[in-house]
C-alpha cells in the first residue's frame, strides 16, 4: 500500500544578495552570520531539492516521492507534469530586503526551447510584511517597443519605463509569466509559482555579486519574452467567494497553472475536503494555527495534500489566515 498523507517538509534556504534575516522571524534557521533570501518550502527543483520530514517518507525527496506516488501524488489535472517527469509547482517564501533585479520569466514554450526543457515561470505573491515604503515594479508605465527599451537599456533610461505600484501586508500580485517586474526591497513575500528557476535580468541595478562581479543580465532574451501590453497594470482584487460568520474565502490568482485561495477564519472552524486524484492541494497558514488531519501547522508552514489522499478535515483558529492552492 502507497502512504497517503498530508507532507511536511524541510526548507532550502538561498543566499542572494538582496536578502536578509527576517526569515528568522518567521521560524527559519539561519547561519549566524549573512544573508539569506528565500526559504524553498515545497520544491522538486534541482536547484533546491526538499526532503519530507514527517511520516512514513521522513528523509526521502519530493522527486522520490513522485517517482513513487506518480499520479496519485500529483493527480490526473497535473499529468502533463508528470510526463516530464517534473512536480509541477514551487512554494517559496522571499526576504526582499534590498532591491531585487528588474526580471521577467519565459512561457513554457519558450523555456523548452532555450532553456533545455525547463518549466515556465507564472507565479503569484501574497505579502507577510512590507515596509512603509515598500513597492514593486509590475509591467510597463508607457508602451513601448523592444528596440526601444533596448536604447533606454544602453542610455540609462530604463526608469522612465518601470511602472511602480506601493505594497502593503495583505496584498497579492498575479505575475503571468512575460511580465515585467521586481520587489524594490522592504517586503517579505510568500510565493506560489510554476516548478521553474529561470529568470531574465533585464537591469540589476549596477551592483555586483558577491564575487565582486556584476551579475550577469539576459537582455536579448528578457525583450524576446516581455508582454508589451501589459502598461500601468494595478494590483488585483481577491474575488470573494464566501463571507459569512465562519469565514472570508477569497480568490486570489487563478491560472492554468494553480488557482490560489485565502481563507480568514472568524471564528474557530473546520474545513471538510476531498482529494479526488484530480488535483493535489497545498495548505499554508500564514497567521494563527491550523490542524490538517493530525498535522499541525503554524504560522508560517505549508503542507502538501497527495491529489489521491481522500477526504481530508482542517481545522482552523480563530483569525487563522491560510492559503489554499490546487490545480483545477
Amino acid at each position: 500500500m502507497k502512504a497517503l498523507y498530508p507532507l511536511l517538509f524541510e526548507p532550502v534556504i538561498k543566499d542572494y544578495i538582496w536578502g536578509g534575516r527576517h526569515l528568522e522571524e518567521y521560524g527559519r534557521e539561519l547561519p549566524e552570520i549573512g544573508v539569506i533570501a528565500e526559504s524553498w518550502e515545497i520544491s522538486s527543483h534541482e536547484d533546491g531539492m526538499t526532503n519530507v520530514k514527517n511520516g512514513a517518507y521522513a528523509g526521502k525527496s519530493l522527486q522520490n516521492i513522485l517517482n513513487i506516488l506518480g499520479v496519485d501524488l500529483v493527480g490526473s489535472n497535473n499529468q502533463w507534469a508528470l510526463e516530464q517527469g517534473k512536480f509541477p509547482l514551487l512554494v517559496k517564501l522571499l526576504d526582499a530586503n534590498k532591491k531585487l533585479s528588474v526580471q521577467v520569466h519565459p512561457d513554457d514554450d519558450y523555456a523548452r526551447v532555450y532553456e533545455d526543457n525547463e518549466l515556465g515561470k507564472t507565479e503569484m505573491w501574497v505579502v507577510l510584511h512590507a515596509e512603509p515604503e515598500a513597492a514593486i515594479i509590475y509591467g510597463l508605465e508607457r508602451k513601448t517597443t523592444p528596440q526601444e527599451l533596448r536604447d533606454a537599456l544602453s542610455k540609462g533610461e530604463l526608469k522612465k519605463y518601470l511602472h511602480e505600484v506601493p505594497i502593503r501586508a495583505g496584498d497579492h500580485v498575479c505575475v503571468p509569466s512575460g511580465t515585467l517586474h521586481t520587489i524594490l526591497g522592504g517586503a517579505v513575500i510568500a510565493e506560489i509559482q510554476q516548478n521553474s528557476n529561470t529568470t531574465y535580468r533585464v537591469y540589476d541595478w549596477d551592483r555586483v555579486g558577491a564575487d565582486g562581479e556584476p551579475r550577469p543580465l539576459h537582455i536579448d532574451k528578457a525583450l524576446d519574452v516581455i508582454n508589451y501590453q501589459q502598461v500601468k497594470l494595478s494590483l488585483p482584487e481577491p474575488e470573494i467567494i464566501e463571507d459569512h460568520h465562519q469565514w472570508r474565502w477569497e480568490r486570489l490568482c487563478d491560472n492554468k497553472y494553480f488557482t490560489t485561495d485565502r481563507i480568514i477564519a472568524k471564528e474557530s472552524t473546520q474545513y471538510f475536503g476531498e482529494c479526488d486524484g484530480s488535483t493535489l492541494e497545498i495548505w499554508g497558514v500564514l497567521s494563527g494555527d491550523g490542524l490538517v488531519n493530525d498535522v499541525s501547522l503554524g504560522a508560517v508552514e505549508f503542507c502538501l495534500l497527495p491529489a489521491s489522499l481522500g477526504s481530508f478535515e482542517v481545522h482552523l483558529s480563530p483569525g487563522a489566515v491560510v492559503l489554499r492552492t490546487f490545480v483545477r
